[in-house]
Order: C-alpha cells, then sequence, then structure tokens
C-alpha cells in the first residue's frame, strides 16, 4: 500500500511518496500552494491509487497548533469527503532539518519524506 507524505505551507506543499509495501519513504517534490498545486496532488492520488495521507501536525513552542493547521484542517476534510484516509502525523522543525540534509529546492518535500517516515516507522513499530 502506498502512502502520500504531505508537508503543508501557505505557499508551498512538500510531497513525499512511500515504497509499494508502505515502509520507505521518498521526497516527491514541492509544489505551490495553488490551484494548480492542488490538481497536482489529486493526479497523483489518482496515479498511484493512495487510499492514506499523512500530514504533518505543526504546533508551536506552546504546543498549540499553528496557523497554517486552519487551511490543513480544511484540506483534510476536503481530502476525507472524497474517500481519502488523512492522518496527521506531528512534527517539528522537519524543514530546518531537511534543508540540512538536502538541496534548498527539495527541502519542502525532504520535510515531508521525513513526516511520511515518521508515520511509517510507528506503525510498524506497533506491528512488531
Amino acid at each position: 500500500m502506498k502512502y502520500l507524505g504531505i508537508d503543508y505551507g501557505t505557499k508551498k506543499i512538500g510531497l513525499a511518496l512511500s515504497d509499494d509495501g508502505g515502509s520507505m519513504a521518498f521526497p516527491d517534490r514541492v509544489v505551490p500552494n495553488s490551484k494548480e498545486g492542488m490538481e497536482y496532488i489529486h493526479t497523483l492520488i489518482q496515479k498511484h491509487t493512495i487510499q492514506n495521507v499523512v500530514i504533518g501536525h505543526s504546533k508551536n513552542n506552546s504546543g498549540e497548533d499553528n496557523e497554517v493547521m486552519q487551511y490543513v484542517y480544511t484540506y483534510k476534510k476536503e481530502l476525507e469527503d472524497e474517500g481519502v484516509n488523512v492522518v496527521l502525523e506531528p512534527e517539528f522543525f522537519t524543514t530546518v532539518q531537511a534543508k540540512r540534509m538536502s538541496d534548498d529546492t527539495l527541502a519542502d518535500a525532504s520535510a515531508a519524506a521525513l513526516i511520511l517516515q515518521s508515520f511509517l516507522d510507528k506503525k510498524e513499530n506497533e506491528r512488531a
């Protein structure tokens, strides 16, 4: 089963895909947070028959939802209304971490891969 990971930002959205077995996450690309970017995401979901999406749950240093989360909740509901299962995965400074590990142009996709890999690892540990 393939998963899609999303690092949702107000300007850019980082995307990552898992392998077919749902055990490894790989950066895919960064799309603008625009109509075209959303269309690409929906095309990706259909192309890979993705039924599970993992979106980063972003909180501030006080543990409260960041401002971006209002948009994430709206997008999560849209996907769920289309029959996609959406999970929010806690994330903290994943973009900063990703920028240390990858080309800045792919940092948001790398952050999405970190978010998705965190979810996949937890899922695997629950099975063990």
